[in-house]
């Protein structure tokens, strides 16, 4: 079946994380998307991880159902075979620093003014407006100016960054969100806009509450590591043989857990009776859930808390290795295995919406360097193989 996309091409100008995850998800559900890369070197993205036999299997992986070609933007003739071009796609996206494209004369407004329907997602550190536009930034700048390394950490250590690359993919993320409302009101209007997603902003808006409860109260959170700031017990504990969290977030909840570790008198004892209550004595009510978990093994702490006796969420906390033998990520087909010539196969992660009419698939891995050059070029642009050659030997693609 097609996916919910099928129909939609998007010519993808962005490089290294949080563009090229945003451009995956639309592959993922059916667009044919084609991934635009300096001649020669490449995204970035190619470089920077392990490379079992030299094979950038994160770039394969993150760029999985797209197409690939080659083409430098930064010169005259390459900007002038970029327009060409982008009369055959109905979205742009693009993540340079704010203002790069209009620097070569490409600015998304232009753009959308000279075609209508056209679509310009941009996606940058600080967005295409205000005085920080042009800066440029990596995921720790988003998570540092956005405000979410203020809130992680333990009191007496840093503040700390989100495991992985949070910033980009959250970037990416709404991106693609950013995207699809506006092929949806394409829709309806039959005209295209401009996208603009800032890092920052991305960021921001997942700052917890924090920014309606300080304008408020003038309360600031504090880094409280595991451990939540509305609720408690909420932490991380140490078992007998790894990690498990365990989560509270009502008094029901509460009760039950204090039966499963042996401590029913807690469930109404009056200095934890409430959310309130338990979440000025967070500290100790923590302590007593930990003390017990430190005494059981991962497993027969999820096995008394699991749905069949006291019902209260926990979970281990799961390394890699264990995640991609998990019984529901193996159901959910979050764990795919693509086939390589060199390497046998190639493991990505999963489409995560299940859509039940159109699913979403990955299908084949990204591309390799220029690997679409003559379809794109010869097909949708009837160049011949002397033009083609000459491009080549100059650089342009």
């Amino acid at each position: 079946m097609s996916g919910a996309l099928a129909g939609v091409r998007v010519l993808d100008l962005t490089r290294f994380l949080a563009g090229p995850f945003c451009t995956a998800i639309l592959a993922d559900h059916g667009a044919e998307v084609v991934k635009v890369e300096t001649p020669r070197l490449g995204d970035e993205g190619r470089a920077g991880y392990s490379a079992p036999q030299g094979i950038p299997i994160a770039f394969l992986a993150l760029n999985r159902n797209k197409k690939g070609i080659t083409l430098d933007v930064r010169t005259d003739e390459g900007r002038a075979l970029f327009r060409r071009l982008l009369t055959h796609f109905d979205v742009l996206v693009e993540n340079f620093a704010g203002g790069t494209l209009a620097d070569w004369g490409l600015g998304p407004e232009t753009l959308v003014r000279e075609d209508p329907r056209l679509i310009v997602a941009s996606l940058s550190g600080f967005g295409q407006t205000g005085p920080w536009a042009r800066r440029p930034s990596y995921d720790i700048v988003a998570q540092a100016s956005g405000g979410l390394m203020a809130l992680t950490g333990f009191p007496d250590t840093p503040p700390t960054r989100g495991g992985g690359s949070l910033g980009d993919y959250i970037a990416g993320l709404t991106g693609a969100i950013g995207i699809l409302a506006a092929v949806a009101a394409r829709e309806r209007t039959g005209r295209g806009q401009t996208v603009d997603v800032s890092s920052q902003d991305a960021i921001f808006a997942l700052a917890d509450h924090w920014p309606t409860v300080h304008a408020a109260t003038g309360e600031l959170p504090p880094r409280v590591g595991n451990r939540h700031l509305a609720t408690a017990p909420y932490d991380c504990h140490r078992a007998r043989d790894g990690w498990v969290v365990v989560a509270i977030a009502n008094n029901k909840l509460y009760r039950r857990l204090m039966e499963a570790i042996g401590r029913p008198e807690l469930g109404t004892d009056p200095r934890f009776r409430g959310g309130t209550a338990r979440r000025e004595r967070s500290v100790e009510i923590n302590g007593i859930v930990g003390a017990w978990v430190a005494e059981h093994t991962v497993a027969e702490v999820v096995e008394a808390l699991s749905p069949e006796r006291a019902n209260v969420p926990c979970a281990p906390v799961y390394g890699i290795d264990e995640l991609l033998v998990h019984p529901q990520l193996l159901a959910r087909e979050m764990v795919v295995r693509l086939p390589h010539e060199k390497l046998g196969s190639v493991t990505v992660t999963g489409v995560s919406v299940k859509l039940s009419d159109t699913p979403g698939a990955v299908r084949h891995l990204g591309p390799t360097l220029g690997q679409h050059n003559d379809e794109i070029y010869r097909g949708l642009l009837g160049l011949g193989p002397e033009e083609m050659d000459r491009l080549r030997a100059a650089d342009v693609i």
